[in-house]
């Protein structure tokens, strides 16, 4: 057996090499391979990589970029029996990281792949702490195996069907010959919840791997945090149908409850009580940064093509 490590870059910063050497020094006990594939770096990203013994290096033009392109690209251009994916802000929390991941994936013979739990960085909001944690807490503390057992609920509950299609190409391992059969769809955004889709009504399970965790967070100000939002309920609805806010009376209504609950989890928090004063003012206007990112996402389509504008995803592109 083994493994691609395949990881885009564009201005990683000094947190990109030391993911990079964290990936060579994991322990594994097979082949691996690291392909680094950069798309317009100007920062030393590049000649960081390079420096790295064991990395290989491919650069494209910005303009080629694309989430599910240049990660097919990347399979392309690698061997290994199982593919593994990571962003540029992805780092691994141990040396056994690639082991896990990819050994849960191999350890059922329909599994389409695995992916892993993101833990944030220590220095993270007390927020996007609690959010990580309660999201993957709801797939378990133990390897699983996850697939469509019951047909007509797929079909029906919105939720249940998000959680099969959850997947994240931030930390995350498929099989090739999988891939060669279902290659990743070349769009703008959420390209791994769409394979995953893809995969499990293919009939493949998908495998969740709890112990191969990464750090991964961000702590955006509002403006990024609607932004990132607007990409994220522009996808989900144009991929699956999902309107994450509907109505404004969802929008206020949701802006009550998640402020309730993230002022509940900073008042809890075993920090400073200057960190917790701090972080209880900012978390409500969060919490509506997000929702009126996640409104204009959801009715992109009648608000005109001025709402492409909001995109964070395409203005990185552009860089």
């Amino acid at each position: 057996m083994t493994a691609s490590v395949i990881i885009p870059v564009k201005n990683g910063g000094p947190l990109f090499r030391e993911v990079l050497a964290r990936v060579m020094a994991q322990r594994a006990p097979w082949r691996y391979e690291c392909l680094v594939i950069d798309s317009g770096s100007t920062d030393g990203s590049v000649e960081a990589a390079r420096r790295q013994a064991g990395v290989r290096v491919h650069q494209i033009a910005p303009a080629e970029f694309g989430h599910g392109r240049t990660r097919n690209l990347g399979c392309r251009l690698t061997s290994g029996d199982f593919i593994v994916f990571l962003t540029q802000d992805a780092l691994p929390g141990d040396e056994r990281w690639l082991d896990h991941l990819v050994s849960a994936a191999a350890r059922w013979d329909d599994a389409a792949g695995a992916f892993g739990r993101h833990v944030a960085y220590p220095d993270a909001r007390i927020v996007t702490h609690r959010e990580l944690e309660a999201h993957f807490a709801g797939f378990g503390s133990e390897v699983t195996r996850a697939r469509i057992d019951d047909a007509e609920r797929f079909r029906a509950d919105p939720g249940y069907r998000q959680v099969l299609h959850f997947f994240s190409n931030n930390n995350a391992c498929i099989r090739r010959d999988v891939w060669q059969r279902l290659p990743f769809p070349e769009i703008d955004f959420a390209e791994d919840q769409a394979w995953a889709l893809k995969a499990v009504e293919a009939g493949y399970s998908k495998v969740y791997a709890p112990h191969a965790w990464v750090y991964h967070s961000h702590d955006f100000g509002l403006l990024e945090t609607s932004r990132r939002a607007f990409d994220e309920a522009r996808a989900l609805r144009r991929l699956f149908g999902y309107d994450l806010v509907p109505t404004w009376r969802h929008l206020l209504r949701d802006w009550r409850l998640g402020s309730r609950r993230d002022l509940a989890w900073v008042r809890a928090a075993p920090a400073p009580w200057t960190r917790r004063v701090a972080q209880g003012l900012y978390a409500p206007w969060l919490v509506l940064a997000k929702l009126l990112g996640r409104y204009l996402g959801t009715h992109h389509g009648r608000f005109g093509a001025w709402t492409r504008r909001l995109s964070r995803d395409e203005a990185l592109r552009r860089r």
